[in-house]
């Protein structure tokens, strides 16, 4: 239980850091929030769970694939934003993504390479 309320709190910690950078710098805030972070992070849970490393191996060639879908969203949002506000921009960024990823997929399974 005290590993579970650790990984909860260096988790959250992170991203309580990356917004406080952001708040005070954009560019490093977006510099840091783009690096893989996350997924570096994620990676050493599974280790540290003692997951096979097919299994991390796998964390990490999956997160490459969705990574692609994800980047439009980062040209798109701030042109909404600033035409339309947060809502509108974050809500169409959620669609738009969603769209990507359902397409995204369909490319991929003709590829051979199966997501889900």
């Amino acid at each position: 239980m005290l590993y579970l309320i650790i990984k909860y709190l260096v988790t959250a910690a992170l991203i309580v850091i990356i917004s406080e950078i952001a708040r005070r710098n954009d560019r490093m805030g977006s510099l840091i929030a783009s690096l893989p972070l996350v997924t570096i992070l994620t990676l050493f849970w599974l280790k540290f769970e003692n997951a096979s490393a097919e299994k991390i191996s796998n964390q990490a060639y999956y997160t490459f694939w969705f990574v692609i879908p994800t980047l439009p969203m980062f040209l798109l949002f701030p042109k909404l934003n600033a035409n339309y506000g947060f809502w509108v921009a974050i809500l169409s960024n959620i669609v738009f993504t969603i769209v990507l990823f359902y397409l995204y997929q369909l490319v991929l399974n003709r590829l051979g390479i199966r997501l889900f």
